[in-house]
């Protein structure tokens, strides 16, 4: 449950930044520090200003020097200080201190937490517009185990002052919302930008973890950030939790697979392996170094109206299941997509697609909101070290198989496809499994939820069972379909 203060009714209906460093204030269990690296103490600050504060603020400090942050929190292996490994020592160490140094038996109700930042605002020469992560460990009870919410920001502003201000902003949000809106951490996310242009900052990471945050699933949490608008793509490993994008892609050679994987079957996963092959033997790909990507687009999630989070989290278990890497994203043009990689790396990178997704690549209405149509796309889309590795399909109507060679792209879309695949950017992929070309995410989903028989063998080694055990895509057992015919 919410902590609730005695006459703080009023508050509810005044969240400014004041309001809620009071209301922190004058809850007299709640006591902890602040440690800010890289942008001074722009959180606490309101804290202070707000008034009460003695009751609440046990210690607040800036490490801002690099070697006497070292001397505190440890050095990092790679050298680096903003970095969420970072914020977890400062987390881990200001709370130990807290423990051993407040007594329990002195003060028996009080609840502990740490709040931490490190980040990097703009440079001098405004290349590099700044990042940072920010978190708190924090109690709800007296002496129970500890929560933790952390999450990764993006700079958009241009200028110091104002950078260090929106964080000042978004850390009163973080902690009075650990607080007061812990059991509501989808309403919790918006609130974060309670004052904030969505302009001007980006949250592309959170994770929660934590007692109060068992049922918390972070990969849906993932969604809402993509969703609410506060960044254009998260993405998540096998083991659920979220992963900040550029740890992942950062200098890698990166395959993408974009599907609706809903569910994810045998043909996507031989898309997947057999591109695989191809990539790893091309000039300049280093297996070591290449990640592979399966990508959900907001777009697809949207396909049959509002985005339902129960399917989202169906397609996210079994292709975690299967250990990939998921991304979400906002981008429904292919082109974008790329450019995001581009942020991260200059190394070479492919996608992987069936006939029908390179033909609505060359489809002109995708890009008539560019100023330079379709060619503007494709300069994107190509101009970096990238492939198209094609998976093949059967003609419904004639039979035929349609790869590269034969496929049909409109006629004034003849020569520019022509140019691209004869200088090598499209690929075929021909060393296909021929006996599963007829399976097709859309009719495996009907025949599970319509109850036919068959749909087991359409899938990945385990996901059938997957979807049984935990009657994914409103999958219904024999039993469960007696029971409710019998109601």
């Amino acid at each position: 449950m919410p902590i609730v203060l005695k006459g703080d009714k009023n508050f509810e209906n005044v969240p400014s930044l004041k309001a809620k460093a009071l209301r922190i204030n004058l809850n007299e269990t709640i006591y902890g520090t602040f440690s800010e690296i890289g942008a001074g103490q722009e959180t606490v600050r309101h804290f202070f200003r707000a008034g009460g504060a003695s009751g609440t603020i046990a210690k607040a400090m800036s490490a801002y020097d690099k070697s006497f942050s070292d001397a505190i929190y440890g050095a990092e292996d790679d050298g680096r200080y903003v970095t969420e490994a970072r914020l977890e020592k400062m987390l881990d160490h200001e709370m130990k201190l807290m423990e051993q140094r407040i007594s329990r038996e002195e003060h028996p109700n009080k609840i502990f937490f740490s709040f931490a930042n490190t980040v990097a605002t703009i440079d001098f020469a405004k290349k590099y517009l700044g990042h940072g992560w920010l978190g708190i460990k924090f109690q709800l009870e007296p002496g129970e185990a500890y929560n933790d919410i952390v999450l990764h920001i993006r700079f958009k502003q241009t200028e110091a002052r104002l950078q260090q201000e929106t964080l000042g902003i978004l850390g009163v949000n973080l902690i009075y919302g650990a607080f007061y809106k812990h059991h509501k951490p989808k309403k919790l996310l918006k609130y974060l930008y309670d004052h904030i242009d969505k302009d001007t900052i980006e949250i592309d990471m959170i994770n929660f973890s934590g007692p109060r945050f068992e049922n918390v699933d972070n990969r849906l949490m993932s969604l809402q950030l993509v969703k609410n608008g506060m960044t254009e793509a998260v993405m998540f490993g096998p083991d659920g939790n979220n992963i900040l994008p550029a740890a992942i892609l950062y200098k890698k050679n990166i395959l993408a697979l974009r599907g609706s994987f809903r569910p994810v079957t045998k043909v996507n996963m031989d898309m997947f392996q057999k591109s695989y092959d191809i990539f790893i033997r091309e000039n300049k790909v280093e297996e070591e170094k290449t990640v592979v990507i399966f990508e959900i687009t907001l777009s697809n999630l949207r396909a049959e109206g509002e985005i339902d989070e129960e399917d989202f989290m169906d397609r996210a278990r079994l292709l975690c299941s299967l250990g990939q890497t998921v991304l979400i994203s906002n981008f429904q043009e292919y082109y974008k997509l790329v450019e995001y990689f581009s942020n991260y790396t200059r190394e070479r990178m492919a996608l992987t697609m069936g006939v029908n997704n390179l033909v609505e690549i060359f489809d002109e209405r995708y890009y008539r909101h560019l100023s330079g149509g379709i060619l503007e796309a494709f300069g994107k889309l190509f101009y970096k070290d990238l492939r198209v590795y094609l998976y093949p399909m059967v003609d419904p109507e004639t039979g035929l198989l349609v790869t590269s060679n034969n496929l049909k792209v409109h006629p004034r879309m003849k020569e520019l496809y022509k140019f691209f695949k004869y200088n090598g950017k499209v690929v075929d992929i021909f060393d296909y499994d021929p006996e599963i070309l007829n399976i097709f995410s859309r009719e495996v989903l009907k025949k599970i939820t319509n109850n036919e028989e068959g749909w087991e063998d359409m899938l990945p080694k385990g996901i059938a069972e997957l979807i049984k055990k935990k009657n994914l895509f409103e999958y219904k057992s024999p039993e469960q379909l007696t029971e409710k015919t019998k109601s």
